[in-house]
């Protein structure tokens, strides 16, 4: 058994980092993410000696199917009331950019999330992310269309920003 957790302690020492941030693009907040790894990585550990080839795409299915199952079984998301609506602030430069960015993906549901995660992140084809989502093609195409349309209208200098990149390359 000792070489079973020698195994499973240099995955998660190795590859911890990457699925750390495969989670936080899933859940959208840091906390989310360490615990989505972390029940993640106590089922992976419980199958790790029947776990054949490369662990990683295991436990990064394994992210994809909780977050999903996880927002599944939460009928609506908790809401906290505040006196005031936060200003948001105008996007001027990248760091602004990055953060209206970054409030649009949390605002997308889990599932348009992890198929933006599975493609442009992981740059996973249209077969594959339907494969780790079980689901079939036609479906990830259309959410991943429907969650670039919503960031495209929530965070609309997304537009020029490609539009610049265009005229650059």
């Amino acid at each position: 058994m000792a070489e079973v957790d020698r195994e499973f302690t240099a995955f998660v020492s190795e590859r911890g980092a990457v699925l750390l941030r495969v989670a936080y693009a899933l859940a959208g907040n840091q906390h989310a993410a360490e615990d989505l790894l972390q029940n993640a990585l106590a089922k992976a550990y419980a199958r790790w000696p029947r776990i054949r080839g490369d662990a990683e795409p295991y436990v990064k299915r394994i992210l994809y199917h909780d977050q999903v199952s996880g927002w599944r079984r939460r009928a609506r998301r908790a809401e906290v009331p505040v006196p005031e609506l936060p200003e948001r602030p105008a996007a001027g430069d990248d760091s602004d950019l990055r953060l209206l960015l970054r409030d649009a993906l949390r605002a997308l549901p889990p599932r348009q999330r992890a198929v933006l995660t599975l493609r442009y992140l992981e740059d996973l084809s249209v077969e594959r992310t339907a494969a780790l989502l079980g689901c079939r093609p036609g479906t990830v195409a259309s959410q991943s269309a429907k969650a670039l349309a919503r960031l495209r209208h929530l965070v609309p200098a997304l537009d020029e920003l490609a539009d610049r990149s265009e005229v650059t390359r």
